[in-house]
């Protein structure tokens, strides 16, 4: 008797498990999804997808890790080797070129963007007219830091800047001089960082050790808030790389899935704080591996947008 009690149940919970998880995948291609902007590293383009799931808009951008949507409406991407803004009729109006592999790019308030260079390991502010105005060096000019010393970075609002040292699995709070006031170590290669509002730092992280899932952690590197890898029936992390902290406090991840994971995980899912799952993109007709992305809903905001910083 207690046997089919427990059978019972367990069927139960599969079935409510099954009922939410098809209704999250439903958000997806094709039905009451979302329009977004993303980058596709693999494909080497940063494209607009429509709440139907199909791309609208793209742009050729080769090893894009990072993408923004401005308030104009243009669209600041990084470019492997530089940075470019374009209009909706893809009309180039700021470009930036380096000999250093470059992931991380973000506007300024002030009109300026924010450049962070990999394998130089400079950080740094171009004016619109493509001149440098503030250069911080985290590496000697005699050394290259290769493609692994730095993914995304962020200049914050307190005028310093926040940079994730994927080969060096830590993320590191440089102030205006580029002195380190803030270190926190973090295995699995962290690609993406956002701090919020509360003075915590959220931190995607990649395949690098094996340990892909996202961290939230507070000024000591105390382990607030954790997504593992295997957490979430259904959804393997794959390599953790875009963020968006949406004001409603929820969490949209990219999913990278290179290195042969093609297919085998969703590129990009909307998740609570309680790790209930609300929507999924998993259409592989015409993405293959997203690096980043921003929702385009009136509503979605993001905490880290380029309205804020």
């Amino acid at each position: 008797m207690s046997k089919t009690r427990y059978s019972v149940g367990c069927i139960a919970a599969l079935v409510m498990f099954l009922f939410d998880f098809t209704a999250a995948q439903t958000n997806r291609a094709g039905e009451a999804g979302h329009t977004f902007l993303c980058s596709d590293y693999t494909q080497g383009i940063v494209c607009i997808v429509s709440d139907k799931g199909k791309i609208v808009w793209q742009y050729p951008a080769e090893r894009c890790n990072d993408v923004w949507a401005l308030p104009g409406g243009n669209i600041l991407f990084n470019t492997g080797n530089g940075v470019k803004e374009v209009t909706r009729d893809k009309k180039v109006v700021f470009s930036y070129e380096s000999k250093s592999e470059i992931y991380a790019c973000q506007r300024l308030p002030n009109g300026n963007t924010f450049i962070g260079e990999c394998n130089a390991g400079r950080l740094l502010e171009v004016r619109p007219d493509g001149k440098i105005v503030k250069e911080i060096k985290l590496l000697p000019d005699s050394i290259d830091g290769g493609h692994s010393f730095m993914r995304n970075a962020r200049k914050l609002e307190n005028g310093n800047y926040l940079v994730a040292h994927y080969g060096l699995d830590k993320v590191c709070e440089y102030d205006s001089a580029g002195k380190t006031v803030m270190e926190i170590p973090i295995k699995g290669g962290p690609h993406s960082v956002i701090r919020l509002p509360n003075g915590n730092t959220f931190i995607a992280c990649s395949d690098h050790n094996g340990e892909p899932r996202v961290v939230e952690v507070n000024k000591s590197g105390t382990i607030m808030w954790q997504l593992s890898h295997d957490e979430i029936p259904g959804i393997e992390l794959k390599f953790m790389t875009g963020m968006q902290c949406l004001p409603n406090g929820n969490l949209l991840l990219t999913n990278w899935l290179g290195h042969n994971q093609f297919g085998k995980a969703p590129h990009a899912f909307e998740i609570t704080r309680e790790k209930k799952v609300l929507w999924i993109y998993n259409d592989t007709t015409y993405l293959r591996t997203m690096s980043s992305i921003q929702l385009l809903d009136s509503n979605a905001q993001a905490l880290n947008g380029p309205l804020l910083h």
